[in-house]
């Protein structure tokens, strides 16, 4: 970087909000008066830092009050409030000034200081930027419920694990920092009050702790900077051709929508209303929606489904909902069909198990525009179905579409409304850097009257079972019992029927006829049996409200996420619901802390919270493209999140 003029000294300011409200022209016009101030005020003491040439001070000394003034330690400084060091030179730009500085140390001595070409052009835009960054930072640092042993992200050090409190002498105070460990038993103690510099590590993996000072981390964050401003720019490139994109603003609710909602057999949750007015408020719009409806397992997302769709047909569209499985497209169909039967809307179901016949009827209304609301799988992007007027697009489970589907999606997409349910949470930082670019409404309040489930966790126990699924039948309800081998599923129906004599019992597994397969769901959700015994294909899509047991018998071949899943297909009514899962006496350490997540997770909406690295980073992935994993898990999730986030204000 390029050298000008030496200086004698310069005042460097600490990143306060006073500060930040001051122009550098103050900081100029009151150098006397402020480094007087600084004689006998604390808060000049602990915000100012004046040096000057031959000034005797350590480079260490130097750089520690550098990082507790708040300067973001970086590979080359680009903007006010970084710095960096490479061996005796630090170089520095203060918040108050209009260039940056490099400073020359010669052992305990400051040798030169010497001001570079480095300056900024607008002194407000830059403090706007700045005060952004500041918030961003302090909203991406939850430090809740710390315990020892957990990984921090440490701004200018990156990744140590949290060691507990210590307290330490300064000047006549007894300050409180967070203690870090890292490599080699290095240590670091942060401030209290300096929390913005601190994020949680959440990562697919335990993470690479380097030493402290080693060049490593800046490298790392310097590289991943630059991934995420490239990120940005694509997210920043879709969101603009978008914006350009526009049709007619749907007609406004009315009877029929007030119609809909009162046939609604539940009290909506303040979540369901707030998601609810989001998407009337795109609709209302001229530009499309784009929207991510997330929300655990069980909480009302297929009912905001409806109700879009139903608003689309209205507007003169037609609707289409996309799922993952046949299974999940017959359950969506017969809710649809029961809940607006009386409405004049059209419903169709297209998918595998209907005749060649069948098919080319329906191919043949959807052009004719004689279908309101098409339900189906994948099936329904083969090239030989078209629609007559296709407005709004509903697809279940956005995650389970593999890239070429996606593709084929995006390709009808340019003027398509689209409303996307994930039931893998979307991360709350995440969440904070996307809101501005995507349409995000989460859901996270349970129905009124729902329970959380009884989650219990034991080795295999043929009593323990017998006596879970009697206590089920004696309240009139029906199980779940999920064994995922099909080739020891038959033996273990004959296992089940001489532990219980009186249940009856029916198969179901993926490698079964799909339309018998949907005949035995429909034989189960009429009571006609008592017990399923299937594999993990019930993992989606099931939503019976008699069925308030699930029995799983080998859990710890399970991974979190899905198990997860299994259990929110119980307790979906006003009963208490159980969910049992079996292991064997010997588990791996990673399964036992699997199963003793899934058993911290008990309340309701827990989906949110779990300790689930697991389910946290899959969300992440899911939203901004599996390619981004690998950068998430080498600086964790909150600190990626904030860099994406800043990056979408600068571009911006």
């Amino acid at each position: 970087m390029e050298l000008s003029s030496t200086n004698k000294a310069i005042l460097i300011a600490g990143i306060t909000p006073y500060f930040l409200e001051k122009g550098n022209l103050w900081f100029e016009e009151n150098k006397i008066k402020i480094v007087n101030a600084r004689k006998n005020q604390s808060f000049f003491q602990d915000n100012l830092l004046p040096i000057h040439t031959d000034e005797k001070i350590s480079q260490s000394a130097f750089l520690r009050s550098l990082d507790e003034l708040g300067y973001e330690k970086v590979l080359h400084i680009e903007e006010p409030g970084e710095f960096s060091v490479v061996g005796g030179t630090v170089e520095v730009f203060p918040i108050n000034t209009d260039n940056a500085f490099q400073i020359e140390f010669i052992g305990n001595r400051i040798e030169e200081i010497l001001s570079l070409a480095l300056s900024i052009e607008n002194e407000e835009a830059s403090k706007k930027l700045l005060k952004k960054k500041l918030k961003s930072q302090k909203l991406f640092s939850d430090l809740k419920n710390l315990k020892d042993g957990d990984y921090l992200v440490h701004l200018d050090h990156g990744i140590g694990k949290f060691t507990g409190f210590t307290t330490q002498q300064h000047r006549e105070d007894e300050l409180i920092y967070y203690a870090l460990e890292y490599a080699s038993k290095d240590k670091l103690y942060v401030p209290k009050g300096l929390e913005r510099k601190l994020s949680r590590y959440v990562g697919f993996r335990d993470p690479h702790i380097a030493r402290l000072g080693s060049p490593f981390w800046q490298k790392t964050k310097r590289r991943i900077k630059e991934e995420v401003e490239k990120l940005a720019k694509e997210l920043l490139e879709l969101y603009a051709k978008k914006e350009m994109v526009s049709r007619l603003p749907y007609t406004p609710e009315d009877e029929l929508d007030q119609k809909i909602a009162a046939s609604f057999p539940y009290e909506e949750t303040p979540d369901q209303i707030q998601t609810l007015s989001d998407i009337n408020k795109d609709l209302s719009s001229s530009t499309p929606m784009d929207r991510i409806v997330a929300g655990d397992v069980g909480f009302g997302k297929t009912e905001i489904a409806l109700r879009t769709m139903a608003r689309a047909v209205k507007s003169g569209y037609q609707a289409i909902l996309l799922a993952p499985t046949t299974i999940l497209a017959h359950q969506h169909y017969s809710n649809f069909k029961e809940r607006l039967d009386n409405l004049p809307i059209n419903i169709a179901l297209f998918s595998r198990l209907q005749t060649k016949k069948e098919q080319a009827k329906i191919i043949k209304d959807l052009k004719e525009g004689k279908i309101d609301i098409v339900i189906g799988t994948h099936r329904l992007l083969s090239k030989d179905v078209k629609f007559n007027n296709l407005g709004l697009l509903v697809i279940d489970d956005e995650q389970k579409f593999g890239v070429k589907q996606k593709e084929k999606l995006r390709e009808l997409r340019s003027s398509l409304d689209v409303l996307s349910l994930s039931a893998t949470p979307i991360p709350r930082t995440l969440y904070m850097a996307l809101s501005s670019l995507k349409g995000v409404s989460t859901i996270q309040t349970p129905p009124d009257g729902r329970m959380s489930v009884k989650t219990i966790i034991g080795i295999w126990n043929g009593n323990k079972i017998k006596e879970a699924i009697e206590k089920e039948l004696d309240r009139k309800g029906q199980i779940y019992f999920l064994h995922n081998r099909i080739g020891t599923i038959e033996q273990i129906k004959g296992n089940l029927e001489k532990l219980v004599p009186k249940a009856k019992i029916q198969i179901a597994h993926g490698r079964m006829n799909e339309a018998k397969l949907i005949e035995v769901l429909d034989a189960f959700r009429n009571k006609e049996f008592d017990i399923l015994l299937s594999t993990t294909i019930i993992e989606n899509g099931m939503d019976i409200q008699n069925v308030n047991t699930i029995i799983v018998d080998d859990a710890a071949k399970l991974g979190l996420a899905q198990a997860y899943q299994l259990k929110g297909r119980v307790g979906r009514s006003h009963k208490k619901a159980y969910a049992h899962f079996f292991h064997k006496k010997r588990m791996t350490p990673k399964a036992r802390l699997r199963l003793k997540a899934l058993k911290e997770a008990e309340e309701l909406g827990s989906g949110y919270r779990l300790a689930l690295r697991d389910l946290e980073i899959r969300g992440a992935g899911n939203i901004l493209g599996k390619e981004q994993s690998g950068s998430i898990n080498t600086i964790g999730l909150n600190l990626f999140c904030q860099m994406l986030s800043q990056a979408v204000e600068r571009l911006k």
